[in-house]
């Protein structure tokens, strides 16, 4: 028999619904409930792991339909599918029925046998005898569409219908940071939003827009907020004052930006004589100069056909598969983007993520699929058309360019919906590649060591695709005539990224005078570079070790060529990722080798495999689904429960060790078991090597990393195991603050700069020193030289940081000493939040 969960925010009316449900069937159903959180104070909220184990007691082979109230209900119900196997995911059916009426009318269903489709059917249909009888619809006119027209409007729900004796809060506040609310702040004000009950509404007063739904990406972006434009906030419901006073704090701290200017290329001067023959014109978007044959890059084509459906929630659960595949692969990208690009640029995919989980969008499809029957992959198509409609439509040519993030998702869908595996380039060699356009998707998994430029016949210097073509150092002119694509592959192409100019087959006087500026530009490079290659020492002469966080052996080069001192990370999970098969120990070796090579005996700490959380690897799942990743079987855990993929690991390091200035470091020590069981392992495989006459460096310093409130709690025992510890403060934040960094709703928590976090790193760098072990960080928040004065008052021996941070690191600890950091430390460790730590240390305006 059907099984029926009832999710509501509040615990009673759901044990109410139940109830009444249950009397019309005389209990023959199994119900269950989902409601409500444990919070004596608030109560009223979902629950994920909640709605999960409501529908876990009631599954059978004859299906489970899951009925919500409003909001966040639903967004807990798609969740908690996540924690089921797939076989188990498939029985479960999420309704769109009214709670109450769909409740009972379900049961009565479903006690007389009826299958779960003409059970979601009978439910999906309880408004209509109220309606008919209030004179609302006819049943005749019940479930039309407009005009006999098919139409899937975004406002869909945008206007929601409020208790007016529910408070009513609002708010007037000015956008300072440089962009306004582009694809990254709107993320964060979406998530922030998202965390509570409150309806929020948005308007740009500045513009005088309508107002939008707060929790709506799509909506907020296309607000067409800038710097100085007022924005009407408008928060009904119970924690109105709270959601009010949380995006107040996000927009007055400039979402965590900075307003520095960020010099874009120069824009193309005006011809005063036309162009050479071969020559094309276009626009300048990332600097440096490339020569190279051409590659044709063409995403694959995805024709779509529309049909009508039957059965529409078999066509809803498609969609909602495709979706959380897609979610998946955008997280797997995050993880791959924040190792080439940084956590700040990769943020772009943030949006992304809260693009798949915008309220409105998910509305309309249903509303496509239920109401006008059409096929998952047209009803997505046309709510993608309207949402980049609405984006082209804007005035504000920097917010138009966002429909290229919306085009890149809905690409996406539709590609796995259909069943298409993903078309990732693959160079041979070093080339230019030519394309109509690169989605960002597509740039941040570019390699730089075989693109050597950029040629499109779209796009604009301020762009996602060019924001990570210039972090990726690849120069790229856009823009350029069509005739660009007719070129035959392998044709020589030059281009120079910073006046927007490229030549085809260019003569050999236009190669010999590009050439030279580029040697000029390398050389001015080099020359800015001198200092970089200088210790980072402070003016009352403490020297601070400054070293690389790398993801590839490309990596190390820039590092190295940027000053860095040796590796203060090498995250290993590039060798795992993009294939079917874990890598062997001569691969690893192989790998470790090179690296070392380029680092001429600077440092190499080499982190063990960390996969787990936001880092998961498909072919070493361990088959069991996890309701909290983050929380689960991820680094050592994973490794130790696997020794044998350690094993092999640490005889490639070992190995590679022999010569070389490496160290090996532990992710993710909670307790000192592990930390013992990995020396054990190590020990085990040292005594192989020895054995086999095989040789390694047998001083190899042995870390760990500090991730966990748990390690910072024992840091004076673990410091008697490992010659060094690594603060992670990415990690470190969000278990600290219980809030998961990649999750938009509540990744602002998860913030390095909250004086909870730094009050752990102090109490580790004491418990380090206390025995006589050094102790580093390699977090993201390192790469900020506005709080370098904090960390080096907190007495930390080592930083290492993205490549491109380095210089201006380095150039940040020259002008500070130890004494003045120490200060400004002591007084942040008092602060009473992470906006007030930046306000010490920021400039002002």
């Amino acid at each position: 028999m059907v099984g029926i969960v009832i999710v509501s925010h509040s615990k009673q009316l759901a044990l109410g619904v139940r109830e009444l449900a249950a009397q019309m069937v005389q209990g023959q159903v199994p119900l269950a409930v989902a409601a409500g959180i444990d919070d004596p104070v608030n109560p009223l909220g979902t629950d994920a792991i909640q709605v999960y184990e409501a529908i876990a007691s009631v599954l059978c082979d004859d299906g489970v339909l899951v009925l919500m109230d409003l909001g966040s209900a639903l967004m807990s119900a798609e969740m908690a599918l996540e924690f089921l196997s797939p076989e188990q995911r498939e029985k479960v059916y999420l309704c769109a029925a009214p709670l109450v009426e769909g409740a009972v009318v379900a049961a009565v269903a479903a006690a007389a046998g009826k299958d779960i489709h003409q059970v979601i059917a009978e439910a999906q249909g309880a408004l209509v005898s109220k309606a008919t009888q209030l004179g609302f619809i006819s049943r005749a006119g019940f479930n039309q569409s407009i005009d006999g027209k098919p139409a899937i409007p975004l406002s869909v729900s945008s206007q929601p219908i409020l208790n007016e004796e529910i408070p009513t809060r609002e708010i007037r506040l000015t956008v300072n940071n440089r962009l306004g609310l582009h694809a990254r702040p709107a993320a964060q004000f979406v998530g922030t939003a998202s965390r509570f009950k409150s309806q929020i509404r948005v308007q740009n007063l500045t513009r005088n827009t309508e107002a939008v739904r707060g929790d709506s990406i799509n909506q907020v972006a296309t607000l067409g907020v800038r710097q100085g434009h007022e924005l009407l906030i408008t928060a009904t419901g119970v924690d109105a004052q709270e959601v009010l006073t949380a995006l107040q704090a996000l927009i007055i701290n400039n979402f965590g930006e900075d307003n520095t200017i960020v010099e874009l290329p120069p824009a193309v001067p005006q011809e005063v004589t036309p162009p050479q023959q071969g020559e094309i014109i276009g626009i300048a978007a990332s600097p440096g100069i490339a020569i190279a044959p051409i590659v044709h890059y063409q995403s694959a084509a995805i024709a779509i056909t529309e049909y009508h459906i039957e059965n529409v929630e078999i066509e809803w659960q498609r969609l909602q598969s495709a979706m959380q595949i897609a979610k998946q692969e955008i997280q797997t990208l995050l993880s791959h983007a924040s190792i080439q690009i940084g956590d700040a640029d990769a943020a772009i995919f943030d949006a992304h993520l809260l693009f798949l989980a915008d309220p409105v969008l998910l509305e309309a499809v249903h509303q496509g699929i239920f109401k006008q029957r059409l096929n998952a992959e047209a009803a997505w198509q046309a709510v993608v058309d309207e949402v980049a409609n609405s984006y082209r439509r804007l005035e504000d040519a920097y917010l138009q360019e966002r429909v290229d993030d919306v085009v890149d998702v809905g690409r996406r869908v539709l590609r796995i919906l259909l069943g298409n595996s993903p078309s990732d380039l693959e160079l041979t060699e070093p080339s230019i590649i030519i394309a109509s356009d690169l989605t960002p998707s597509d740039t941040a998994k570019l390699d730089p060591t075989k693109v050597l430029g950029i040629c499109m016949t779209s796009g604009s210097a301020t762009s996602h695709t060019a924001i990570i073509a210039r972090t990726l150092g690849i120069p790229a002119v856009l823009g350029v005539d069509t005739q660009v694509l007719n070129l035959e592959s392998g044709t020589l192409l030059a281009l120079d990224g910073e006046t927007g100019r490229a030549w085809i087959a260019p003569k050999a006087a236009t190669l010999a005078r590009l050439e030279t500026k580029q040697r000029v530009w390398r050389t001015a490079q080099e020359e800015a570079r001198k200092k970089a290659h200088q210790p980072a020492i402070t003016r009352d002469g403490r020297q601070i070790q400054v070293l690389a966080n790398i993801g590839s052996l490309a990596d190390v080069q820039i590092a190295v060529a940027n000053g860095a001192e040796g590796v203060g990370l090498l995250r290993t999970e590039f060798l795992y990722l993009d294939r079917t098969s874990a890598p062997g120990e001569e691969e690893q070796l192989a790998v470790y080798q090179a690296i070392a090579q380029v680092l001429e005996n600077r440092p190499l700490i080499i982190r063990t495999l960390d996969v787990g959380g936001d880092k998961p690897l498909p072919y070493l799942n361990t088959g069991v689904a996890e309701a909290n990743p983050f929380l689960g079987v991820r680094g050592i855990r994973f490794c130790l429960a696997n020794p044998q993929l350690l094993k092999t690991q640490l005889r490639a390091i070992l190995r590679a060790s022999a010569g070389n200035m490496i160290k090996v470091m532990w992710p993710m020590i909670v307790t000192l078991t592990e930390v013992r069981a990995a020396k054990a392992i190590l020990t085990e495989v040292q005594r192989e090597l020895r054995e086999a006459g095989i040789p390694f460096d047998e001083k190899m310093e042995v870390g760990m990393m500090i991730e966990t409130p748990a390690a910072v709690a024992i840091a004076d025992q673990l410091a008697r195991e490992v010659d060094f510890f690594s603060i992670g403060t990415n990690d470190l934040s969000q278990y600290v603050m219980a809030g998961d960094r990649t999750n938009p709703r509540v990744a602002t928590l998860a913030d390095a700069m909250h004086p909870a976090v730094l009050r752990m790193i102090q109490q580790t760098v004491q418990a380090a020193h206390g025995e006589s072990i050094w102790v580093g960080l390699c977090g993201e928040v390192a790469a900020d030289v506005f709080v370098a004065p904090i960390l080096l008052g907190l007495g930390l021996d080592e930083l290492s940081v993205n490549p491109q941070a380095i210089a201006p690191l380095k150039q940040a600890i020259s002008h500070l000493t130890i004494t003045e950091a120490q200060a400004i430390a002591s007084v942040a460790l008092q602060q009473d939040s992470a906006t007030s730590v930046r306000e010490l240390v920021y400039p002002i305006g």
